[in-house]
């Protein structure tokens, strides 16, 4: 039997503030304007990102530094123009650090979440699931989407602590077990992908996206792929807003993010995910699920 709405709880885990939004924002605000519950968990401050606010570049970690604090306001914004009041940072704010890309020198710093230590980490998260027992968990997959060292922990991190968290004799300091029913990683079908760059070179945007192919993006899987495929166009003026309250990251006047402005373009008007644990519920065969929850008994 279906589950009741009113009980529905789904987690989300991301390496960064605003990489919430960019691939789940408007399942957390779609969610969040009903009666489930939502919680967000960010492993790390984003100490490291690069700054596109010219009058807090003295933020960057090369300079004074204090990004990750000007960060976790930036994400308060982004969680209150979705709905969202339950968000959390990975064993306390700051306990992980922003990694850096793959190879920088940040990778070596010993508080990086890269260096973090998986079962220490994953202890962290296995106390969140308890406390929450989400029904729907929602994480990158294996590659963390493009190769991001931090989005390949969080994906490491998010596996191992879903297993641990249903294993009654691992410290049961920390609450009951509990089996998260359903795991989705994130995922971008390629065929969306490049109906977004051809809707900005159609627009006339000049970005370096815009002159890619999609066949060479790291983070284009193939379509068929997809196991569900949400529309979130109802809340899509709160998943704008949560991207606009990512200023110090986030470029809304072109490239990738200018489609979530752009009302003719359904790119940003459908978030997309890969069925990593449980069963598919009902629905035409061969079609991705419209409801991550489907299938999910109390």
């Amino acid at each position: 039997m279906a589950m009741a709405e009113h009980g529905r709880r789904l987690m989300v885990v991301h390496a960064h503030p605003d990489d919430e939004v960019i691939t789940t924002g408007g399942l957390m605000a779609k969610h969040a304007a009903g009666t489930g519950s939502v919680t967000l968990v960010t492993c790390t401050l984003g100490e490291e990102g690069e700054i596109l606010l010219p009058g807090i570049q003295h933020l960057h970690a090369s300079a004074e530094g204090g990004l990750g604090e000007h960060r976790m306001s930036e994400l308060a914004a982004s969680m209150s123009a979705l709905g969202v009041t339950d968000f959390r940072f990975l064993g306390g704010a700051g306990k992980y650090r922003d990694s850096g890309m793959m190879g920088e020198p940040s990778n070596e710093d010993p508080d990086s979440f890269w260096r973090a230590d998986l079962r220490d980490a994953a202890t962290d998260l296995v106390e969140v699931i308890r406390d929450a027992r989400p029904h729907v968990l929602v994480t990158y997959d294996d590659f963390g989407g493009y190769g991001h060292p931090d989005h390949i922990q969080a994906h490491r991190v998010t596996t191992y602590a879903a297993a641990l968290a249903q294993v009654a004799s691992y410290r049961p300091d920390i609450g009951p077990v509990w089996d998260v029913p359903k795991i989705y990683w994130t995922a971008f079908p390629i065929d969306m992908v490049r109906a977004g760059i051809e809707a900005l070179r159609a627009m006339g945007d000049k970005s370096d996206f815009a002159s890619l192919d999609a066949d060479d993006l790291p983070f284009a899987c193939p379509t068929d792929w997809i196991g569900a495929s949400i529309d979130v166009s109802s809340v899509m003026d709160r998943k704008v807003a949560a991207l606009r309250a990512h200023a110090s990251q986030i470029n809304m006047g072109s490239g990738f993010f200018a489609l979530a402005d752009n009302v003719g373009t359904p790119v940003f008007a459908f978030e997309h995910f890969r069925l990593a644990k449980g069963q598919r519920g009902d629905g035409p065969i061969g079609q991705p699920e419209d409801d991550l929850f489907s299938g999910v008994a109390l």
